[in-house]
């Protein structure tokens, strides 16, 4: 007898209502330990499993569980994730794990294609071991792109791509995408480095001294090889990296307080790099997303870079500029409505005191923050960040309506939105539900049914067809996703 239910849940019914696939950007697999153990073992050998299981930041390490708080607190150990997957309803925790009980459920989740990321995997792209963390992302790869293979007309698998140097990020894109046929990919936000001076003087304290890498800006590494060789091999980057244990989010006992905000974070991080640093300048045909992290921290940062251009560009900067003070005006003022500091008149700073805050140092060169992204005028802030970033937003979001308030954002821009079910784990405590969650953003009005269509269908086409027209060849929504892309040419 099946354990699977039959029952037509609210999600079926919704979806059978709709004249559109329901396309999940961000669905979540809860890995077979022994069987990435395995893929582990052939690729890296015996010895790298081992390290796995003990490695002090990693999904198998209990670390802070087998502290005291006095030990917790000394050693300033960030409380973990735990308990991440549902498992009171068995069969989704199975079915989180087994994707041919996955794809016999997807109707039953109102999914007519999801797209698959790591659990355990996320972990893979931020190890520090370069030879470990190298296994690990070909472990899950090789893994992942075997075990989906047979299901390939309702779901996908992301390759996991490390990021700590260009070479390696370019080795496993050829080696996932281009031998593995993988046709979706997840990228490292960012990668932890040593800073030099504290690596010289100090090196045992680079573990606590470190900067964080994203890519684009300011990098020891030039990454225009790794966007090139997207271009070349028809995959748009996706960003999907945990922040938790980092910066304010570092709390020993609070896992909540961790959590909250920690993708949007990382993604609010690579986003900026990308955009200032002129990626998308550089790679038009280029796409991007970031998962999990909703759309208001989005909407933020392209309110904020059209301001700061307002503010901050090259042509507005000589109103801030020290050396416009009228030094003779400023002297009179402070002596006629500041007695007190009238007493400082002879001092020897006293010539300096209308510099107030800023440096007159400052090289005509370095004043141009804008000059990597060739912003020239106001709209090509917007040009360069509208049509090239999406973002993923999970079903019970209902910030994810901001993305359609066009009297909100600037220009009366839409942003481009991708609904992220999240399925596997705790966001979604019964998949049965996935669709349905999603839908209540229209019955509580807060998105037309147009604005849920562009949600679950069309942003999603048209990010995963972007570089690639065949990506949802031979699927479920290849006849619609390709009338959609015939009805806008």
């Amino acid at each position: 007898m099946s354990t699977v239910a039959t029952a037509r849940t609210r999600s079926a019914e919704i979806r059978s209502r709709l004249n559109h696939p329901i396309i999940d950007s961000d669905g979540h697999t809860a890995e077979f330990e022994p069987a990435v153990f395995e893929y582990l073992r052939e690729i890296a050998g015996p010895k790298a499993v081992e390290r796995v299981k003990t490695f002090p930041a990693g999904p198998f390490s209990y670390r802070w569980h087998r502290l005291s708080w006095d030990q917790r607190r000394d050693e300033r150990v960030t409380r973990p994730h735990w308990w991440v997957h549902p498992t009171k309803n068995t069969l989704d925790r199975a079915t989180s794990s087994l994707p041919r009980l996955l794809h016999e459920r997807l109707d039953e989740m109102g999914l007519d294609f999801t797209v698959i990321y790591p659990s355990m995997g996320l972990f893979g792209l931020h190890v520090g071991d370069d030879e470990l963390r190298l296994g690990l992302c070909r472990a899950f790869n090789k893994l992942n792109a075997d075990i989906y293979s047979e299901y390939s007309d309702r779901m996908t698998p992301v390759a996991i791509i490390p990021m700590h140097s260009p070479r390696e990020a370019i080795e496993e894109l050829d080696y996932a995408v281009g031998k593995l046929g993988m046709k979706a990919i997840v990228m490292a936000s960012f990668a932890r480095r040593p800073i030099p001076a504290v690596e010289r003087t100090s090196p045992e304290m680079s573990r606590y001294a470190y900067w964080l890498d994203t890519f684009a800006m300011d990098s020891d590494y030039d990454y225009d090889p790794v966007w090139a060789k997207c271009v070349e091999l028809k995959v748009c980057p996706s960003f999907h990296s945990p922040t938790a244990g980092i910066g304010f989010r570092n709390s020993i006992s609070n896992f909540v307080f961790n959590h909250i905000g920690h993708f949007a974070q990382s993604a609010d991080a690579i986003c900026k790099s990308l955009f200032l640093g002129g990626v998308t300048r550089r790679f038009p045909e280029l796409r991007f997303s970031f998962q999990e992290g909703g759309v208001a921290w989005a909407a933020t940062l392209y309110a904020d870079l059209i301001s700061h251009w307002e503010k901050h560009s090259p042509s507005v900067l000589d109103k801030f500029d020290p050396a416009q003070i009228d030094h003779e005006l400023m002297r009179e003022l402070f002596l006629k409505y500041g007695a007190r500091y009238g007493e400082l008149k002879n001092h020897p700073e006293a010539e300096r005191s209308g510099l107030l805050w800023g440096s007159p140092e400052e090289k005509t060169e370095d004043r141009d923050e804008w000059a990597r992204c060739g912003i020239t005028k106001r709209e090509d802030i917007r040009d360069l960040f509208v049509p090239k970033f999406y973002f993923g937003c999970e079903g019970d979001d209902r910030l994810t309506s901001l993305a359609f308030d066009s009297r909100k954002l600037p220009f009366h821009s839409r942003l481009n939105v991708l609904y992220s079910s999240d399925l596997g784990h705790f966001d979604l405590p019964d998949m049965r539900d996935a669709a349905a969650e999603a839908y209540e953003l229209v019955e509580k009005e807060l998105i037309t049914d147009d604005d849920f269509r562009d949600f679950v269908f069309s942003n999603p086409v048209h990010f995963f067809t972007a570089l690639n027209p065949d990506f949802f060849k031979g699927t479920r929504v290849e006849g619609a996703a390709n009338k959609l892309i015939g009805s806008e040419h």
